[in-house]
């Protein structure tokens, strides 16, 4: 046995030196090999984007690199992925429908999570504990495996005969959303609520008792602090889910194309862009063009909100 603990001791100490020797090199790296993996890590997306400006037959020919100064560069596939029409069109109609569908699927799962995390956090009632593991653990359930039972939920309901007596009781009534849009935000809202609970919660909790208190002796009810109190000192960390939900919704394919169904009218630009490159690739040289546009929206958000972003990861991180 002491022979065993003794080579144990060994071998963690052995791999302890490892990882500081690393972590020193790591640390010790200069900056401008850092920004040269940056660049070689964007070059594929920089050739990506002078390939949507090249013609067809130019970028069947040879690379992006061979062009330069020799093959004309146009906005023709620019034009025939947002115009109607023109080949496969249409992905500025899918882009408008993308925008109805993650911004809705955006602020309803914020606005809901807000409010539970606030009562999770600062009003004791019975259960409370339970039901906050409860919801957490909803954060191991695969997206995937929901997808059917809430797709046959929206189209049909939930129903439950009652043995022995054929007596059918509905636990969730027949609304019909399947194919339509709202059916999008519910699937977006219900996978988002588990980690956006989770998430505000730990920061809502980190938040001064003291605060709380001195607006209870003011006479101030939950639903003030929570609008007065908590939401504004809550923004860092509601901006960074915010960026979080609506990229994954921005760029979602699965739930969209389960939810919608046959609704070509509604389907957003992700499914427009899948089908883009036409019968047997034959325009397959859109696809760049298309994935620029689809990219376009949440760069914009991403640099705009960035800031809140940013504080939204550090919050907490750091205690006067």
């Amino acid at each position: 046995m002491t022979v065993t603990t003794e080579s144990r001791s060994v071998t963690a100490g052995s791999v302890d030196r490892v990882g500081r020797v690393v972590y020193g090199f790591l640390r010790s790296l200069p900056t401008w090999i850092l920004w040269l993996l940056v660049f070689v890590w964007s070059v594929p997306s920089g050739s990506l984007f002078l390939n949507s400006f090249r013609p067809r037959d130019a970028q069947r020919a040879h690379g992006w690199w061979a062009s330069i100064g020799k093959d004309g560069w146009t906005f023709d596939n620019y034009l025939d992925v947002l115009e109607s029409g023109r080949q496969t069109g249409g992905l500025a109609i899918a882009t408008v429908n993308s925008f109805a569908i993650a911004i809705p699927a955006t602020v309803i799962p914020i606005a809901i999570a807000a409010m539970a995390a606030y009562a999770f956090a600062c009003i004791p009632f019975k259960g409370r504990e339970w039901l906050f593991i409860l919801t957490v653990s909803l954060l191991a359930l695969p997206n995937q495996v929901a997808l059917l039972p809430l797709l046959q939920l929206f189209a049909g309901g939930a129903h439950w005969t009652v043995p022995g007596t054929g007596t059918v009781v509905t636990l969730f009534p027949d609304l019909s959303l399947a194919g339509s849009a709202t059916a999008v935000w519910l699937t977006h809202t219900s996978f988002a609520l588990p980690f956006a609970i989770f998430l505000l919660h730990n920061y809502i909790s980190a938040l001064p008792r003291e605060l709380f208190e001195a607006a209870r002796i003011d006479g101030a009810d939950h639903f003030t602090i929570f609008w007065r109190l908590v939401v504004p000192l809550s923004v860092p960390a509601l901006a960074a889910f915010t960026i979080f939900q609506f990229l994954w919704t921005w760029n979602d394919y699965l739930v969209a194309l389960t939810m919608l169904g046959a609704n070509g009218s509604a389907y957003p630009a992700t499914i427009k862009i899948a089908s883009m490159s036409g019968e047997f690739g034959r325009l397959e040289h859109l696809l760049s063009a298309g994935a620029f546009v689809q990219a376009g929206v949440p760069l914009v958000v991403f640099f705009a909100l960035q800031r809140f972003f940013v504080r939204g990861l550090l919050a907490g991180s750091v205690k006067s």
